[in-house]
């Protein structure tokens, strides 16, 4: 089983959720995904020591120059502008390209083949009677993250529960991490900000067709407008974190969260409760 834990902004508390749903499913032997690979920090709450690294990389065009005969067709087919073709020379910008492998494909001369461009890397880390944690983690002034999420989920670990921690927002690295999820929980807070960008991920999640619950971390009684989508949209409010300064600060300062608020454990063995029977 796959449980992405997402949400529309940062902040929520989805590092939180996630970490801890995997000290609570510990006799799983969960896997624990940190897919929010541009600034991942799972790592750093569990304090974990990486005991292996993986390169990830992805295929950019290289140029012939003694092939080429600057005909200009791999710049035609290249819808998202990755290749340029001046009058001496092709230009290609590995940033803007997407990895489709068309202008190799279809260069008259065969002057273009494809090389690997490293992107990041994947850390793989065991948790004695935890599990096991994988991070992404791409590199700084890369513009794509969505091929090291995808390798980072990729990689073949065994185990019968895996948890997604995604990336905030719903871009297209949102859309990857919580793609194949068997359960998505929707991690928000009770503020306009909040509410207004959870409407966007709940549309998100609606499209990949991905069941799912929402969970209003630090709640202090007030949730009329997040009942009120809660009931359009047909995601059910599967919990309510109250809010806590001790839980707060206890995060902060690197102790367990379940230790700094007991009743934690309790709300996410309900969590999961709900999660097997609506999986059922």
């Amino acid at each position: 089983m796959q449980i992405a834990v997402a949400s529309g902004k940062g902040g929520t508390g989805k590092t939180l959720l996630s970490t801890c749903l995997m000290k609570v499913l510990a006799d799983y032997n969960p896997v624990l995904i940190d897919a929010d690979v541009e600034e991942p920090n799972a790592g750093l709450v569990l304090k974990q020591q990486v005991l292996e690294t993986t390169v990830v990389s992805r295929l950019v065009p290289e140029i012939n120059p003694q092939t080429c005969n600057l005909c200009g067709k791999c710049a035609q087919i290249c819808k998202f502008n990755a290749l340029v073709v001046l009058i001496d020379k092709v230009l290609v910008f590995n940033e803007l390209c997407h990895s489709c492998g068309a202008c190799a494909y279809l260069c008259p001369q065969a002057a273009i083949k494809e090389k690997d461009h490293p992107i990041g890397v994947i850390e793989e880390a065991h948790l004695p009677g935890y599990g096991t944690l994988l991070t992404g983690r791409l590199t700084v002034g890369e513009a794509q993250s969505p091929p090291l999420i995808k390798a980072t989920k990729n990689k073949k670990t065994e185990a019968g529960l895996r948890i997604i921690d995604c990336p905030p927002g719903t871009t297209c690295a949102m859309i990857e991490a919580i793609r194949d999820s068997d359960y998505c929980l929707l991690v928000t807070e009770p503020t306009p900000f909040g509410l207004h960008d959870l409407e966007l991920s709940l549309e998100a999640v609606g499209l990949l067709d991905i069941p799912g619950g929402l969970i209003i971390n630090r709640w202090q009684g007030e949730e009329q407008e997040l009942a009120a989508l809660s009931s359009r949209t047909g995601f059910p409010i599967l919990a309510r974190i109250p809010f806590s300064s001790k839980l707060a600060q206890s995060y902060m300062q690197g102790r367990d969260p379940l230790e700094a608020m007991p009743s934690l454990r309790n709300i996410l063995t309900d969590i999961i409760s709900q999660i097997k029977e609506a999986l059922s």
